[in-house]
């Protein structure tokens, strides 16, 4: 093979060298922003995140404890700020992400239409799984279970809901814990259901009272009323499983696992168990 020849294969194969060498940090770009080398997003709303350092997070702001508005001064100027538990949890699993947190007021009745239309990346707001939402949300990991739980008086006898037989039990009219009660009483004649309640912390200060014998109520409603003031106790296990979740768009498949590291890190912190503290005192 001449010089000319050599030459020409030399040069070659170093632009095939360096091709390769392009085509390895394309796809090291794509792992890392969501994106491949045809610009098709694999998820584009995370890559979207990333690229603005910012999460949007969609909430009702109609849930305290969970979410909320409030007064506050701040540079010497009145404004309306949010908070509550999702509130600290969405800034906390923004931390994990590297991002700011930026939230989108919306409605739980709209929220997946929120991700749908691009408005929000996440929503954090008290929203149940909703797994026939999959068509167009994918959820993370539960962090909440706000389930029906029984609670009695510290010193109560009531070990279970089998106990519950010639006890005034009482619920708020109309929540899930009145029909949940309305399903044992029909198999139980023997339980006396008190609904008169327009509240769930209406039973609670009868039952404090020595005027009902136990009250059924969402896991959130209980725990507030509990860490109000001493004296009950919940009787395990939880009655019902209604969890809270992380949803995002279907696309957003990185996305949501991100979001589930960051769950499992707030975890394994204790950030749920302190967070719990604070918000349900």
């Amino acid at each position: 093979m001449n010089a000319y020849l050599l030459g020409r294969t030399a040069k070659y194969r170093a632009t095939l060298a360096t091709l390769v060498l392009c085509v390895y940090a394309l796809l090291a770009l794509s792992a890392q922003f969501g994106t491949n080398v045809a610009g098709q997003g694999l998820d584009p709303v995370w890559a979207a995140a990333q690229q603005r350092g910012t999460l949007r997070v969609a909430v009702d702001f109609g849930y305290a404890p969970f979410t909320g508005t409030r007064q506050a001064v701040r540079q010497g100027q009145l404004r309306e700020e949010p908070y509550g538990y999702d509130i600290e949890l969405a800034q906390a699993i923004g931390l994990q992400l590297g991002l700011d947190v930026e939230f989108v007021p919306t409605t739980l009745e709209s929220a997946y239409e929120t991700l749908a239309t691009d408005q929000a990346d996440a929503v954090i707001s008290a929203l149940p799984y909703a797994p026939e939402q999959g068509w167009r949300a994918t959820f993370s990991s539960f962090y909440f279970n706000a389930g029906q739980v029984l609670v009695v008086p510290e010193r109560s006898p009531i070990g279970s809901v089998d106990g519950l037989r010639g006890q005034r039990v009482g619920v708020a009219l109309g929540s899930d814990a009145d029909t949940f009660l309305r399903g044992l009483a029909a198999k139980d004649p023997g339980l006396e259901l008190h609904a008169n309640y327009d509240t769930a912390a209406q039973a609670f200060a009868d039952l404090r009272a020595g005027r009902l014998e136990a009250v059924v109520a969402d896991n959130a409603a209980a725990l507030a009323a509990i860490h109000q003031a001493p004296g009950l106790r919940f009787v395990p296990p939880a009655l019902t499983l209604e969890p809270y979740a992380v949803a995002v768009s279907n696309r957003a498949y990185l996305l949501r696992d991100q979001i589930d590291a960051a769950l499992e890190t707030l975890r394994d912190q204790d950030w749920f168990e302190q967070a719990g503290r604070r918000w349900f005192k």
